[in-house]
């Protein structure tokens, strides 16, 4: 098995233009036609995990964050990230992040935690905009039903929790082709006027190009007309954070304590207690400082997230409770997401969660 087949599963899952702009996701080291012997899946790549997935004759290493994360101007082994890019690459082993475009998608980073805590009732706290484009094409009567399978099965008309949605109207379409053509309907050099259905439906933006394969191979028409356009919508399947209910209030005491047993977290910073009881939660895996106002416009009781500043935990002013619970802590589960794609879709493929707790921060 190649290195591309693991990471197309990868990408299926959350594609890459899903990251931030900022990021650096995909594969870092080695090229995606090696044979593969084995995958070791890790939250961060040390020279310590190169050498586990050494032990274990793993040639793949998939990591949440990017070993490469700026620009490397230098590559002589003067810090952690050089020495781990030449021992990488000295041994041939190939280095894939999967990092922001995995902490943006619904059933990512942010799920991932939300199950730990026991969370229901999801949705995510801030929804990215500009993800989305309408299709518009026409389609004779004959051909409607299986024009319209074809852009559902690649992803069309997914709307929340509802698929194959469309809008269909009736009308009626002229053409003339000339004497180069060979039209499905009528004749070169006359014009037909025929009756065809106006289809209307949405589809994420990353998928432009199997849908309109998938058009054309489904249309009869030698051309095809068809419009897109760019949708401003909100796309609630992917943005950042998530927020949820837990099945019972809990008090503030018995919350921390609940967050401190299913994270494995040493040590939580928190904000005052308020005195209330907590129900609703949002979430935030690694460092979300930017989504405070959106927790507090959802009326959450709590927020968990990591990489409070001093200063800004000034910023709650008592409108929830603020609970840093650390980087590590709320991202350790990410390769389990990992381990149950790959898993899921090659069976017999050599696949290992590393045992390297990779933590860089220790408690007294």
């Amino acid at each position: 098995m190649q290195i591309k087949e693991i990471t197309d599963a990868l990408e299926a899952f959350a594609p890459l233009n899903l990251q931030e702009d900022y990021d650096n996701c995909g594969l870092l080291t080695g090229q995606k036609n090696w044979e593969c012997t084995g995958a070791l899946l890790t939250l961060d790549c040390t020279e310590a995990i190169i050498d586990e997935a050494l032990q274990h004759n793993c040639n793949l290493i998939i990591a949440h964050h990017p070993i490469i994360f700026s620009g490397l101007k230098k590559i002589n082994g003067n810090n952690y990230i050089e020495r781990t890019i030449i021992k990488a690459i000295q041994n041939n082993i190939a280095i894939y992040a999967a990092h922001t475009n995995f902490d943006n998608i619904k059933n990512g980073v942010n799920k991932k935690m939300a199950e730990k805590l026991g969370l229901q009732n999801l949705s995510i706290l801030s929804p990215k905009n500009n993800l989305l484009k309408k299709l518009v094409t026409f389609v004779p009567e004959t051909h409607h039903q299986k024009v319209l399978d074809a852009l559902f099965d690649v992803g069309c008309g997914n709307i929340g929790n509802y698929e194959n949605c469309s809008f269909n109207t009736k009308g009626t379409g002229t053409f003339k082709g000339n004497e180069n053509t060979n039209p499905f309907i009528g004749k070169p050099n006359q014009l037909s006027i025929e009756l065809e259905i106006r289809v209307e439906t949405i589809f994420e933006s990353h998928k432009q190009n199997q849908i309109l394969t998938a058009l054309k191979a489904s249309h009869p028409y030698e051309e095809v007309a068809y419009d897109i356009y760019p949708l401003s919508n909100s796309f609630k399947n992917v943005g950042s954070g998530m927020v949820g209910e837990l099945e019972k209030e809990m008090y503030e005491d018995e919350f921390l304590n609940h967050i401190k047993h299913n994270l494995k977290s040493n040590c939580l910073k928190h904000t005052q207690k308020l005195g209330k009881s907590i129900k609703k939660v949002a979430i935030c895996g690694g460092s979300g400082q930017f989504l405070l106002k959106n927790a507090i416009n959802y009326g959450a009781d709590a927020f968990i997230t990591s990489d409070f500043k001093y200063h800004q935990f000034f910023e709650v002013e008592n409108q929830l409770l603020l609970i840093d619970a650390g980087h590590y802590e709320t991202e350790q589960f990410t390769p389990e997401i990992f381990y149950d794609i790959i898993k899921k879709k090659f069976v017999t493929f050599a696949v290992r969660l590393s045992k390297i707790n990779t933590n860089p921060i220790n408690y007294f």
